[in-house]
């Protein structure tokens, strides 16, 4: 098992090679050596076990461009996109990293809980490689009583502090659940094939977040960003799909493609006056009542 100390080096060859875009090993060695890392010259036989093992852990191939000056760089790039599993990896791993080493200032870093779904998310995960359905009870929000499942769990999501569940149920029909909201997990002895070209995450490129509304087409939306919201936009984007397409002293149009989904409308509410929905109108119309339904709630 890799030890705290290795999967620093880990992180530090790939962030650095990927900086780079193109490296020589000579290089490499030198800021290796200015690194925090050691103070020594990286060796060719570490590099190559750490390049092996960055490899079987993260899915990240590091190869060598002999025609330009066998420069090393990240092969297969698209892996370290920001919603992918290395890069959220990676990403982790690093502010663990900063985190561990600074624990004298314990008291003046602040983190978010962040529910894990316990030991469910552990189960699920160990099906999903099995290819073996689970069997649940969950209570949804509301229920006096929970209900079981027997699923057939396609992949897990992180979305806004929380781990769910996208799983086949009866009739084909597919549900995402939350994994904090299961108990008595188990895994079954029946196995199952997730169906032939499903996408995780062409599953979810047309959503929010996790409501998917399959019969809900994509839609183009336009939203007018107002003061340091239209900053906040362009640093966070809201959807995969968003582009500018004006901008102004006072206002930043952003135009987005995805379906107009109820957590969605959830989102611009919280955004007050700082942002706007321009097109298409039913939605802004839609909006409009909804803020005039919390003016009700408040005025009553």
């Amino acid at each position: 098992m890799a030890t705290p100390t290795q999967f620093r080096e880990y992180i530090w060859l790939v962030n650095t090679i990927q900086r780079a875009g193109g490296i020589t090993f000579a290089e490499l060695s030198n800021k290796w050596a200015d690194s925090e890392l050691g103070g020594m010259a990286l060796s060719r036989t570490t590099f190559n076990r750490h390049r092996d093992a960055i490899l079987d852990i993260f899915g990240i191939i590091i190869d060598c461009n002999r025609r330009n000056g066998n420069k090393y760089f990240i092969f297969n790039s698209e892996v370290l996109q920001e919603d992918t599993v290395q890069n959220w990896m990676l990403s982790t791993l690093s502010v663990h990293n900063i985190v561990s080493e600074s624990l004298s200032l314990s008291n003046r870093i602040l983190l978010e809980n962040i529910p894990s779904g316990g030991t469910n998310l552990q189960t699920v995960i160990q099906a999903m490689k099995k290819g073996h359905k689970i069997s649940a009870k969950h209570l949804r929000y509301g229920a006096e009583n929970p209900k079981e499942f027997v699923m057939l769990p396609y992949c897990v999501k992180l979305y806004r502090q929380r781990w769910y569940a996208l799983c086949m149920l009866r009739h084909g029909n597919m549900g995402v659940f939350s994994l904090d909201r299961f108990a008595d997990v188990s895994i079954s002895d029946e196995k199952f094939t997730v169906v032939d070209g499903f996408d995780a995450a062409e599953y979810f490129s047309e959503c929010f977040g996790i409501v998917s509304e399959v019969n809900a087409p994509a839609e183009r939306i336009v939203i007018r960003a107002f003061g340091n919201e239209r900053y906040f936009m362009r640093d966070l984007p809201v959807h995969h799909t968003q582009r500018e397409i004006n901008f102004t002293d006072e206002y930043t149009d952003y135009e987005i493609v995805m379906r107009p989904t109820f957590d969605f409308s959830g989102y611009m509410l919280s955004r007050g006056v700082m942002a706007k929905i321009i097109e298409p109108q039913w939605l802004a119309d839609e909006i409009h009542d909804m803020h005039l339904q919390a003016v009700e709630m408040y005025e009553k």
